[in-house]
């Protein structure tokens, strides 16, 4: 794999901001302070200077699936996929590109294996990259749904990027007939207008390391026990310097993920007895407290359960990143790749264009914010039953039990029987969301 380089900025404090010594200039905060996610939008998704706004693309293509079995082993492996970063330089390739078409295949065959097959199917795939899921899922119910399910079905991409938007166009009409299944609609899916009157009908929506990407926002307390403030950003007095300012709460979206994740209160009754031993504790030894909110996951959940409230979701994403320099829980990995080398940032101010900014995410707290978007959180805070009935059925698994329950784990293994979809994803995770009416 490419080395990975990393770069130390110095910092400095000054009365309640926090100021980078950085040099990376921006136009991405201008005159007025924003939020955190807002820098982080701009920065991935500008149409100018975005990071998957560039027409190139930081997302890898392969002219063809990888021949696991012709490899000796891990050594090989690894060396292969050296050369094809080297050879297309580019940022990094999607598990669905480099396990193509296998890794779709079994996505496909989780669908077939729940989906009521009375209604035409529907599928909603969220940011699509360069098409290999839309194509390859077609690919697999052409050849093993029975026949009315592929030439009924739909399948529409919903893809940011007018670049990837129109890549996937091109790759799923590799196969003509696909194309009169399949559309694109370049638009934000955290956009509530863009679904329309939406569709309450049963439908798929899938979500392949989308997570990661998605706006987040930081909140800081100086201490253990003060309230945490949220963080927007500013640039300083006749500067390009741009700066953390910390504010009370008062972001709606802010206040209902902390509120979702119970961050303001405390969890069992041994921790409310310690809670003033831990008030004197802060104030001798104070420790500054910064955690990252998803709150762009909880923006566009919001926005599926109202446009499609139906839908059965699979989602996958890394749980886990390493070396990640950025201060704060469920803090976010920023890279900059050139020529097969990466360069890690310790500030995501320093991201730009040419950036990626992806985060962990943390499947525990996805269900909470998929059940709480869903209504039953609300509806449940209403009655006393004792036993109550979530409105969605959801379960979690690792990539490598997801792949030997819906896969063929064979066809990613090599000679010697190492299998980097088992053996080197253990990071990557599968989470599967249905409607319990919908649920066998």
């Amino acid at each position: 794999m490419a080395l990975r380089f990393r770069a130390v900025k110095l910092l400095h404090w000054e009365h309640s901001r926090w100021i980078p010594l950085s040099f990376f200039s921006t136009d991405i905060v201008g005159d007025k302070p924003i939020l955190v996610r807002d820098f982080i939008r701009s920065a991935l998704y500008d149409p100018n200077h975005g990071y998957f706004s560039k027409l190139s693309g930081p997302v890898g293509m392969l002219e063809r699936s990888i021949r696991f079995n012709q490899l000796e082993g891990r050594n090989a492996y690894m060396q292969y996929l050296d050369k094809l970063y080297k050879k297309h330089d580019i940022a990094w390739f999607t598990p669905v590109e480099l396990f193509k078409p296998w890794y779709a295949y079994a996505i496909a065959e989780a669908i077939m294996r729940t989906a009521n097959f009375s209604i035409p199917l529907k599928i909603y795939e969220i940011g699509g990259g360069s098409g290999t899921c839309a194509k390859c899922i077609l690919d697999y119910m052409m050849l093993n749904a029975p026949p009315k399910v592929y030439n009924n079905m739909i399948y529409i991409s919903v893809e940011i990027s007018p670049s990837l938007a129109q890549k996937q166009l091109e790759t799923v009409g590799e196969v003509q007939s696909h194309l009169s299944r399949f559309k694109v609609e370049c638009r934000d899916a955290t956009d509530k207008s863009g679904w329309g009157h939406g569709d309450t009908q049963p439908c798929w929506v899938i979500m392949l390391e989308v997570l990661d990407n998605l706006p987040h926002d930081l909140v800081y307390s100086p201490n253990q026990v003060s309230p945490l403030m949220e963080v927007w950003l500013e640039k300083a007095n006749d500067s390009f310097q741009v700066s953390e300012v910390y504010k009370q709460m008062q972001d709606p979206l802010i206040a209902q993920c902390v509120k979702i994740i119970d961050m303001d209160k405390d969890h069992s009754a041994g921790q409310k007895l310690f809670s003033a031993a831990r008030n004197v504790w802060s104030k001798a030894f104070p420790k500054p407290q910064r955690a990252w909110l998803p709150t762009g996951c909880l923006q566009l959940l919001e926005v599926l359960h109202s446009a499609v409230p139906n839908m059965s979701l699979i989602a996958s994403d890394f749980s886990y990143l390493p070396d990640v320099s950025v201060s704060g829980d469920r803090a976010p990995l920023v890279s900059t790749k050139k020529h097969g080398n990466s360069l890690d940032h310790c500030n995501y101010l320093d991201a730009k264009g040419e950036t990626d900014i992806f985060f962990p995410t943390d499947f525990w707290l996805l269900e909470r914010i998929d059940h709480s978007c869903s209504g039953w959180s609300k509806e449940q805070a209403k009655t006393r039953s004792l036993k109550p009935v979530k409105k969605r059925r959801t379960i979690t698994l690792e990539a490598a039990a997801f792949m030997e329950e819906f896969g063929l784990p064979l066809k990613t293994r090599t000679k010697d029987g190492y299998n980097p979809l088992l053996d080197d994803f253990k990071n990557t995770k599968f989470y599967l969301s249905v409607p319990t009416h919908n649920t066998k």
